[in-house]
């Protein structure tokens, strides 16, 4: 069975990952070399589908390949997203996930609820969120990540 301390040790390494990303992006090899590992580590999509919907996009809405996502996270001239800006790069200095709740299973896990992201100003940008994870080789990797801006009227 699928913990909770599992799934919130997921999320501070995705978390972590999200904030080296942007201490990376002035060495841009190396920014690009720790993303493509960041997303192999922590994202299922060598396993099958990963259902991806990042929180800034209009155009292309869903990141269905780990080339997708890594434009979404570090954009470039390369990018496969042409409205990419590359959110990790931004560059963030901590993220916070507080969780609505869990769903655990055997071998799936599901978590929802609000990740703050702390820009070089000290500002936080609050996100909702969905991920799912699946329990493969004794890792949890995201199959499904939904992020959006809360509700504004």
């Amino acid at each position: 069975m699928i913990t909770k301390e599992q799934v919130i040790a997921a999320q501070n390494e995705w978390g972590q990952g999200v904030v080296k990303i942007g201490s990376l992006k002035e060495n841009r090899a190396e920014c690009e070399a720790f993303s493509s590992e960041f997303l192999d580590k922590l994202y299922s999509f060598e396993n099958g589908p990963v259902l991806f919907k990042p929180t800034k996009c209009a155009i292309e809405q869903f990141r269905p390949t780990k080339l997708a996502a890594l434009s979404y996270f570090i954009a470039g001239e390369d990018r496969a997203c042409q409205e990419d800006k590359g959110f990790a790069i931004q560059p963030w200095t901590k993220v916070r996930f507080e969780n609505s709740n869990f769903i655990l299973e055997e071998n799936r896990a599901i978590a929802m609820g609000n990740y703050y992201f702390t820009d070089l100003e000290g500002n936080e940008a609050k996100v909702e969120y969905t991920f799912g994870y699946k329990l493969l080789n004794a890792e949890l990797k995201i199959d499904l990540h939904h992020s959006s801006f809360p509700y504004n009227p």
